[in-house]
C-alpha cells in the first residue's frame, strides 16, 4: 500500500480544527505535528486527533523532512510569510484564503513557491461542494447553454466578533471573497469590470470600522455573462447559501441544506426543519472533499485546482469592489495593481 501524505498543520484555531478533522478521515493522509503560537492549543488539538507531535513552533514543521505538505491555518497576517518559508523548505503548501491583503506579497510568496517547484492549494472549499461541482458540470457539458446569469447569495447567521472584523479585511476580502472565486469556478471565466454597493444595516459598530456588513455587486465576464452577488452578516433563518447558473438552454441552481428532509402539512400549511446553521455544518463534506483534493495533488505532482493565481484573482476582485463601492462606480480589473 502506498505511504501516506505527511502532514504538519500550522494553526490550532477553528479553522485549523476544521482541516485537521478533514484529514484524519482520509486514509491516505496523516497529520504528523501540529504548531499554534497559543500555548497548549496545538496539544488540545492534537490530542483530539491521535497527533503525536504538537509545540508553539512552527518552524519544527518546516525542518522535519519527513512532512510532505503543510496547511497553513493561522492568521491571514501570516500567510504570505509562511508560504514563502514553507516552499524555501521545499513543502507542498495548502493554505486558507486569503494569500495575503497585500498583492505586493501575495506576489512575492507566489515567487517563491514557483522557484521552489512545490504545489500551493488555496482554501476555497465552495469549489468542492457537491451543488457547485454539478453547477459547473451542467456548465461545461452544454445544459445550460451559453451562459448569461449567475446568481449567487451568501449570509451568515450572525456578524462575526468585532475583534475579527479588524483584521479580516472587511466583508469584500473576508467574506465575499468565497463568492468571487465560485462565480469564476461556476462560469468558467475572467472579469473584466464590477459595480458594488455596500451598506451597514446590521451593526452599527462594523460601519465604524469602515467596514460594510451588507453589499451587492454586479460583475461583467469576459465572455459576456453577468454574476449578481449579495451578501449579508445577518439571516437570522440560519446559513443561507445559494447559486444559480442561468443560460440559453435553461437554468440550474442549489439552494439551502435543511437539517433533515421531512416536510409537516398541517392546517397552518407546509413545514420544513431549519437549514443549517453555519459554515462548519453546511461545508463539513467539502472540506473533506478540498483536503482529498490536495493529498491526491501531491501524491501525483499534479496542479490543484485553485491555485496561487485564483487565490490572487479573488483578492483583486475585493479590491475592485471596495474601490467601487466607495467611489460609486464601475471599476475594471486591471484598475486594482
Amino acid at each position: 500500500m502506498a505511504k501516506p501524505v505527511q502532514i504538519g498543520i500550522i494553526g490550532a484555531g477553528r479553522i485549523g480544527k476544521v482541516h485537521a478533522r478533514a484529514l484524519s478521515q482520509l486514509p491516505m493522509a496523516r497529520i504528523e505535528i501540529i504548531a499554534d503560537v497559543v500555548d497548549g492549543a496545538a496539544k488540545k488539538l492534537a490530542d483530539e486527533f491521535n497527533v503525536a507531535r504538537a509545540g508553539t513552533d512552527y518552524r519544527e514543521i518546516l525542518q522535519d523532512k519527513n512532512i510532505d505538505g503543510v496547511f497553513i491555518c493561522s492568521s491571514t497576517d501570516t500567510h504570505a510569510k509562511l508560504i514563502e518559508e514553507a516552499a524555501k523548505a521545499g513543502k507542498n503548501i495548502f493554505c486558507e484564503k486569503p494569500i495575503a491583503l497585500d498583492l505586493d506579497k501575495i506576489d512575492m510568496a507566489l515567487k517563491a513557491v514557483a522557484d521552489a517547484k512545490v504545489i500551493l492549494m488555496v482554501g476555497f472549499n465552495r469549489r468542492y461542494d457537491a451543488g457547485n461541482i454539478r453547477l459547473r458540470q451542467a456548465l461545461l457539458a452544454g445544459e445550460v447553454g451559453t451562459p448569461e446569469i449567475c446568481c449567487i447569495s451568501s449570509r451568515d447567521p450572525a456578524p462575526p466578533p468585532m475583534e475579527y472584523v479588524k483584521i479580516s479585511g472587511g466583508l469584500f476580502l473576508d467574506m465575499m471573497i468565497h463568492d468571487f472565486d465560485l462565480a469564476r469556478f461556476l462560469l468558467n471565466d475572467e472579469p473584466v469590470e464590477l459595480l458594488a454597493c455596500g451598506a451597514c444595516l446590521v451593526d452599527k459598530r462594523i460601519g465604524k470600522l469602515g467596514d460594510y456588513d451588507t453589499a451587492m455587486v454586479t460583475i461583467r465576464f469576459r465572455k459576456g455573462a453577468l454574476c449578481h452577488i449579495d451578501n449579508s452578516r445577518r439571516a437570522v433563518y440560519g446559513y443561507d447559501q445559494r447559486a444559480e447558473l442561468f443560460g440559453s438552454k435553461g437554468m440550474i441552481s442549489t439552494s439551502h441544506i435543511h437539517n433533515d428532509n421531512t416536510v409537516f402539512a398541517g392546517v397552518d400549511g407546509f413545514r420544513r426543519p431549519p437549514i443549517q446553521n453555519f459554515f462548519l455544518e453546511r461545508y463539513l463534506q467539502a472540506y473533506q472533499a478540498e483536503g482529498g483534493v490536495f493529498v491526491d495533488c501531491v501524491r501525483k505532482r499534479k496542479a490543484p485546482p485553485a491555485g496561487g493565481r485564483d487565490g490572487r484573482a479573488a483578492v483583486v476582485m475585493g479590491y475592485a469592489a471596495l474601490k467601487s463601492a466607495k467611489e460609486g462606480r464601475w471599476v475594471k480589473m486591471a484598475e486594482i495593481k
